[in-house]
């Protein structure tokens, strides 16, 4: 590594570019906005720090990263912000110390008594409610990354009907990333309290279009009290927030759309209907920009009936052509499956429409992988990459992880958290795997943070008519015009994009100004 006198002496060549090739009225696509001498030194600090994490994530932390597209609100949560709820409302650990449970139950086993009481226990409370302890080789032996991730949702489900904590938590957690918008993976519990009791009666793909009718009518009724729920839920996040007043956190400026996650894992009734309420709640409600199917791939339902799935997002999305799919696929990987289930997951979501493809692990293992990258590179079909779940749930990591695959083929990537509560990630966790792990530089990482809005479903036109190149819309080919600023007030997407670019901006001017004043 450099020393700080010949670091600063490329930091201070790098701003002397700056200075001298600054126009002096920039307008969207100059430098003011995305300068390359400003941008080649800030990569530049960021190599300097690629072999100490601690260094590179002082440096990544602040960095702008767009739009966080894979979160699962639920699983966004740490468990000891699940616990603290729970203590507040009674709840007590149960008898076997690895979940909890509602009262009456033992005054001693009360979370806080418990926890004053039984340091360790509580320890092990929170690895059973997390991959904390898996990932750092406790009880490795007797569970896979895998298993412990998935039950884990298990052990903290009792304590649900938190979602405005939930909210308020997630954004609090993505304005400390420097994350500025969320796509959270989240139902209502007016909807999902109907699921189960679909049944678990055989459907055949002959039956789709009767249920359908069938199903749509009878839960109507049901959509105007999940935008209810969802109301409530948001005004009691944004009081906790202070949002609107002066004393509002930073944590409100963190811009939130859903997607209704369908459960793959349980009977085909149940998850057809989950995908019939998830379509007809986006369809309805503009905050839902979206639907997803989730729950593990490798489940022997999921795997039995994926093509059948198929088949229910096909009518579904014919039936509400408005409303955009990123669907879970390929989040498998060899010898988890039998081969038959690596041959064509991706291929087949991409087919039925998927706008982005959530993981996309197994693309290696796909019969036609390379024609369904070339695919997913022509219609803009982004892959959702999420490096710490891949590494602890699979086990893919490093040089195995298909991340710069895609990027060879011209496939659009996204970083993503996915449940960065259970997993004990956040953000710029990714951003520095991304850079220790798969080699990317602060270049890529910026393309990375565009995509991230880029390929959201965030309502509105796009700033970028050409996302790749940064060529502006017409409209705002000059940043500074009237019909720019009118466009932006009328496009949510433009106006995030256009933010992230002040964000960069601000962003390298200051990290360049702090590598002077340090040195």
């Amino acid at each position: 590594m450099r020393g700080s006198a010949e670091l600063w002496a490329v930091v201070a060549r790098a701003l002397g570019a700056v200075l001298l090739a600054a126009p002096a009225a920039p307008a969207l696509a100059e430098p003011a906005l995305s300068d390359p001498a400003r941008e080649a030194a800030v990569a530049r600090l960021i190599e300097e720090a690629r072999e100490s994490p601690p260094a590179l994530r002082v440096l990544l932390r602040g960095m702008p990263k767009g739009g966080d597209l894979h979160n699962h609100l639920a699983g966004a949560i740490y468990a000891e912000d699940f616990l603290t709820w729970a203590d507040e409302k009674g709840f007590c650990v149960d008898a076997g110390g690895l979940s909890v449970e509602p009262p009456p139950c033992p005054a001693e086993r009360r979370i806080t008594t418990f926890a004053a009481a039984h340091e360790f226990a509580m320890d092990r409370l929170i690895d059973a409610m997390s991959t904390r302890g898996v990932q750092r080789g406790v009880g490795a032996n007797d569970a896979s990354g895998h298993t412990q991730f998935f039950r884990s949702f298990e052990r903290f489900g009792p304590m649900g009907g938190e979602t405005a904590k939930m909210l308020t938590a997630a954004r609090r957690t993505a304005a400390g990333d420097t994350v500025s918008y969320l796509e959270l993976d989240h139902n209502t519990l007016t909807l999902t309290s109907v699921v189960r009791a679909a049944g678990d009666a055989a459907l055949a793909q002959g039956d789709l279009a009767a249920v359908y009718a069938e199903e749509a009518k009878a839960f109507a009724g049901l959509i105007p009290k999940a935008r209810a729920e969802l109301d409530a839920d948001e005004a009691v996040s944004a009081k906790a927030m202070a949002c609107g007043t002066p004393a509002a956190e930073p944590a409100c400026k963190v811009a939130v759309h859903y997607l209704f996650q369908a459960l793959r894992a349980l009977p085909p009734r149940q998850v057809y209907r989950s995908l019939i309420l998830g379509f007809m709640m986006a369809n309805a409600d503009p905050r839902f920009v979206g639907i997803n199917i989730v729950m593990p791939e490798d489940a022997w339902l999921a795997r039995r009936d994926y093509g059948l799935h198929m088949a229910m997002l096909r009518l579904l999305a014919a039936k509400y052509p408005r409303v955009k799919m990123t669907l879970h696929a390929g989040e498998v990987t060899l010898g988890q499956v039998p081969p038959a289930d690596l041959r064509d997951h991706i291929a087949q979501a991409v087919a039925v429409g998927a706008k982005r493809i959530g993981h996309g692990t197994g693309i290696a293992f796909e019969d036609r992988a390379e024609d369904t990258m070339a695919r997913m590179a022509r219609e803009g079909v982004a892959v959702e990459i999420n490096l710490t779940s891949n590494a602890v749930i699979l086990g893919v990591k490093g040089a195995d992880h298909p991340l710069n695959l895609y990027r060879a083929h011209g496939v659009p990537v996204v970083l993503s958290t996915d449940d960065e509560g259970v997993l004990r990630s956040d953000m710029t966790n990714e951003y520095v795997r991304a850079v220790r792990e798969q080699g990317l530089g602060y270049s890529d990482l910026k393309r990375i943070a565009r995509a991230g809005l880029a390929y959201s479903f965030v309502p509105g036109g796009a700033l970028w008519s050409d996302p790749v190149g940064l060529v502006p819309v017409p409209a705002c080919a000059d940043s500074a015009t009237p019909s720019c600023a009118k466009y932006l007030a009328s496009n949510e997407k433009a106006r995030l994009q256009m933010d992230l670019e002040h964000q960069f901006a601000t962003y390298e001017t200051e990290r360049l100004a702090r590598a002077r004043k340090v040195s």
